[in-house]
């Protein structure tokens, strides 16, 4: 009986272990906050979000330096993004940031155009340059009314 009570204890930590295993792969692959997420907070105004959403990826050079944390409304007329950086990774004061799209008509993501100051922004501390989406729409729409009618 110590045997078998033995064995079902060894089972019982080893499923311990892999429900664990795969909590924490699963929060860290669906990209939910808590766990390991560290980092400092910019924020940046735009006025049109143009389909970017919490959890969009920040790009810096091609690499992904961070994640949007949230966007909000505000004064009725702007889009307000709160962005969660990477430690380690330094903007510039005059680092510029634009919304860009992954492939043609892939997903949204943010990127940032490192400045050339040497001071850097904190945490908290806003962009000053923004860039909004390229609506794709009003582009073509301008092209096919632009022309004169013969």
């Amino acid at each position: 009986m110590n045997e078998y009570r033995k064995i079902e204890v060894i089972v019982g930590v080893f499923v311990l272990i892999g429900v664990m295993s795969i909590s924490w792969l699963a929060l860290k692959l669906g990209q939910v906050g808590g766990l390991g997420q560290d980092g400092y907070e910019l924020v940046a105004i735009f006025e049109d979000a143009g389909g970017v959403r919490e959890g969009s990826d920040i790009m810096l050079a091609g690499v992904s330096i961070g994640q949007v944390k949230s966007v909000v409304l505000r004064n009725n007329k702007e889009a307000e993004m709160h962005f969660q950086i990477n430690n380690g990774v330094k903007l510039a004061t005059d680092a510029t940031v634009a919304i860009r799209t992954k492939g043609l008509i892939g997903e949204k993501f943010v990127r940032v155009n490192q400045g050339f100051e040497e001071d850097y922004l904190a945490a908290g501390d806003e962009f000053e340059d923004t860039e909004s989406a390229i609506n794709i729409e009003d582009l073509i729409s301008k092209y096919i009314f632009s022309g004169d009618a013969k």
